[in-house]
């Protein structure tokens, strides 16, 4: 797979090893002159130019790329990068990062954005997550289908705790999709049984009624 990142800082690095570490082709583009620690990720081509000009796009072969990546520390660069890389070369998924929270809504498909990645709404998640037994934590959002993948840590007195998987009726448009239990992910099938302290990972349609979620597997009380 070949894959494409503007940005060459901390971000845009670690990326960039974490690909080549599983074979992918990389490259690297910024603009700006000490960004380039070639030295750092040797193995990636890298590309001094702007990646919001198209002749530095044309000049990287965009078109050639599986997925692109905006991971710079400016929203408006990866913006414009991901609808360059859709609309003008056809690239099949593009990944953008969000620096600021409050620009999340512009990251859609609107703007050419298959998949956005907030490091502050994941922390934040993650906080919640670590915090709170018996509630929906929100930890990722699909904007290209609206989805989220959602996660609740079952707490002991759950309507569904000893149940079956296949006995709940979960709600429409909702599916479980992991249960992590003493840190090991687990496969669900019909017949697992769902334990008190189980991490239960969910995808929620845009659809899906995640109060009916909530009522299914909060405490009986």
């Amino acid at each position: 797979m070949r894959v494409v990142i503007a940005g060459a800082g901390s971000v845009g690095r670690s990326i960039a090893r974490e690909l080549l570490s599983h074979d992918h082709e990389v490259t690297i583009i910024d603009k700006n002159p000490s960004a380039m620690r070639v030295s750092q990720v040797p193995e990636a081509e890298w590309v001094l130019a702007d990646a919001c000009e198209l002749p530095a796009l044309e000049a990287s072969e965009l078109e050639q790329a599986d997925v692109v990546v905006g991971a710079t520390g400016d929203d408006k660069v990866n913006l414009v990068f991901s609808l360059l890389g859709k609309t003008e070369f056809g690239v099949p998924r593009t990944v953008a990062r969000v620096n600021n929270p409050k620009n999340e809504w512009m990251f859609d498909q609107s703007w050419g954005v298959d998949v956005a990645v907030s490091t502050p709404r994941i922390m934040t998640a993650m906080v919640e997550e670590a915090v709170a037994v018996g509630d929906l934590v929100k930890i990722f959002s699909f904007s290209h289908s609206a989805a989220d993948i959602l996660e609740l840590t079952l707490p002991a007195d759950s309507r569904v705790a000893g149940t079956r998987v296949g006995q709940v009726v979960w709600p429409a448009d909702v599916t479980l999709a992991t249960i992590v239990r003493d840190g090991r992910p687990l496969a669900p099938s019909p017949d697992d049984t769902l334990e008190a302290g189980d991490e239960l990972l969910l995808v929620a349609g845009a659809d899906a009624d995640t109060d009916a979620l909530q009522k299914l597997l909060v405490p009986k009380g």
